[in-house]
């Protein structure tokens, strides 16, 4: 038997470990400001994997973890964290202003970028991402909470929304997945 007279490998492309969603028709774009005051779009990101967040400073739990563990994928990755964008969304406008954000971000990877708007740019962004948040009272001097959705959405270095990774996953598999999303083998 002849092997590789058609010019094609054989071999099946790497899947992804986290959920391949590949071809989605939503998360195509968001028109939002970063903490520096630019207005951004996924076009900007051109050429670099971009991990998505939606979440809120006073988040006291899933946010802190989430920007933790990208921090440390981005360590993991060498000189390729050169090459990711890690974008995190308030979902809190209304506290979250560009300064609080910036510190927050920042504390966690100086190259974090954080994205705001208002009132209506933020349900418009979240709902184009099927992001779901509702407020609720904490009960409490902190005021109010947000339930929202948890993941991290993964864009390829040509802005083709591929991932969602699941809250809690493991980091050698997002470190996997990111390398793919630059084209990379793992």
């Amino acid at each position: 038997m002849l092997s590789g007279c058609t010019g094609k490998s054989g071999h099946a492309p790497e899947p992804f470990i986290a959920a391949d969603i590949t071809g989605a028709n939503y998360g195509s774009d968001f028109a939002l400001f970063d903490h520096h005051g630019n207005k951004r779009t996924l076009a900007d990101f051109r050429g670099q994997a971009v991990l998505l967040f939606f979440g809120y400073t006073h988040c006291p739990d899933v946010c802190l973890t989430t920007l933790s563990d990208l921090s440390m994928v981005k360590q993991r990755l060498g000189n390729d964290a050169a090459r990711v964008q890690v974008l995190f969304v308030t979902l809190d406008p209304a506290r979250d202003t560009p300064e609080k954000l910036a510190g927050f971000v920042t504390y966690f990877d100086k190259d974090f970028l954080a994205l705001y708007g208002d009132d209506a740019a933020i349900a418009k962004t979240a709902g184009e991402f099927k992001v779901y948040y509702s407020k609720h009272d904490s009960g409490s001097a902190a005021g109010y909470f947000l339930d929202h959705s948890a993941g991290v959405y993964g864009f390829d270095s040509q802005g083709r929304l591929r991932l969602f990774i699941s809250y809690g996953s493991e980091l050698s598999a997002i470190v996997h997945d990111v390398k793919l999303l630059l084209g990379e083998k793992p």
